[in-house]
C-alpha cells in the first residue's frame, strides 16, 4: 500500500513549496496526481538588513484526475533562503519522551509554551474491501532540543484507525551554503493508518512570537533582500509517480 503524507505535508513552509513551478500559488499534475498549493508570508514589508519576526501559513491540497486515492508522498528535501533565520533559543523545548502516545490535547498541555506552529490534515483511507473514509488530525509543532547543535522541532499528529497512535516526526535544520539557500531540512514520511491512507489537505501556521529583554522575537524571521524570499523543493511520490521540484517565491518589500 502506499506511503502517504499526513505531517510532513502540513508543516507550512514545507509542504507549499515542493509542488514545481515557479509562484506563491501553484496548480501541479504528475500523471493523474493533482497538487494545489498557496503560502503568505506576513507581513510582507520586513527590513532589509536585520530579520524581524514573520509567520508563514499554507494550504496544500492533493486530489486525482480520476477520483482515486491519490499516491502518498514518501520523501520531502527542502532548502530555505538564507534571507531568513529559525530562532528556537527564547522558546521552551519538548522532547519525544512526553509525546509518546499522547492525545493532541495531552500532547499541548504536556508542554504548552513549546508550542511554536499548528495546523490541521486530512486524509483518505481505504481499507481492503471497504468504503474509502476521510479521517483527521490536529497537527502541533513543538520547539525541540537540539540534533547535534542544529534547531529540531517535532511534528505531532494523532490518528483513530485502525487504531489510537500519536505520529511524531522530527524536522532537524541543517545550515547549507548552496546560493540563494542557507537553510535545509529533509523528511521521510510516515503510513497514515498502517499505510492505508493518502493526504488529501493540509492547512497549517508556523510563527510564534514570545517576550525576550522587552523585544518581541519570532521562532521563525526573515529581512527583504531583493524583493522576494525563496524556497526549493524536492518531492517524492509513492505508487510510481516518480518526484518532480519547484520553487516557491513569496514578494516582499524593505522597510526602514
Amino acid at each position: 500500500m502506499r506511503r502517504a503524507l499526513l505531517i510532513g505535508m502540513a508543516v507550512a513552509l514545507l509542504a507549499a513549496v515542493a509542488v514545481g513551478g515557479t509562484a506563491s500559488a501553484l496548480h501541479l499534475q504528475v500523471g493523474k496526481l493533482l497538487v494545489d498549493a498557496n503560502a503568505k508570508v506576513e507581513p510582507s514589508g520586513l527590513p532589509e538588513k536585520r530579520n524581524a519576526p514573520v509567520e508563514v501559513t499554507s494550504t496544500v491540497r492533493v486530489s486525482t484526475s480520476d477520483g482515486s486515492a491519490p499516491a502518498g508522498l514518501r520523501k520531502l528535501v527542502l532548502q530555505f533562503d538564507k534571507h531568513g533565520s529559525i530562532d528556537p533559543s527564547a522558546f521552551p523545548k519538548c522532547t519525544m519522551a512526553k509525546l509518546q502516545e499522547t492525545t493532541s490535547d495531552a500532547a499541548r498541555s504536556a508542554c504548552p509554551k513549546a508550542i511554536v506552529g499548528e495546523g490541521i490534515a486530512r486524509a483518505v483511507v481505504t481499507f481492503p474491501g471497504k468504503e474509502p473514509f476521510t479521517i483527521s488530525s490536529p497537527l502541533i509543532f513543538f520547539n525541540a532540543p537540539p540534533t547535534a547543535g542544529k534547531p529540531t522541532l517535532i511534528v505531532h499528529a494523532y490518528e483513530k484507525v485502525p487504531e489510537p497512535k500519536a505520529l511524531l516526526v522530527p524536522l532537524v535544520v541543517e545550515r547549507v551554503s548552496k546560493g540563494r539557500y542557507g537553510y535545509q531540512i529533509s523528511a521521510e514520511m510516515p503510513e497514515i493508518a498502517g499505510g492505508y491512507g493518502a493526504a488529501t489537505l493540509s492547512k497549517a501556521t508556523i510563527g510564534a512570537t514570545t517576550k525576550r529583554g522587552g523585544k518581541t522575537v519570532g521562532f521563525v524571521n526573515a529581512h527583504c533582500e531583493g524583493g522576494r524570499l525563496q524556497v526549493f523543493g524536492l518531492i517524492f511520490f509513492g505508487g510510481g509517480e516518480g518526484f518532480t521540484n519547484g520553487t516557491l517565491v513569496q514578494p516582499c518589500h524593505a522597510e526602514g
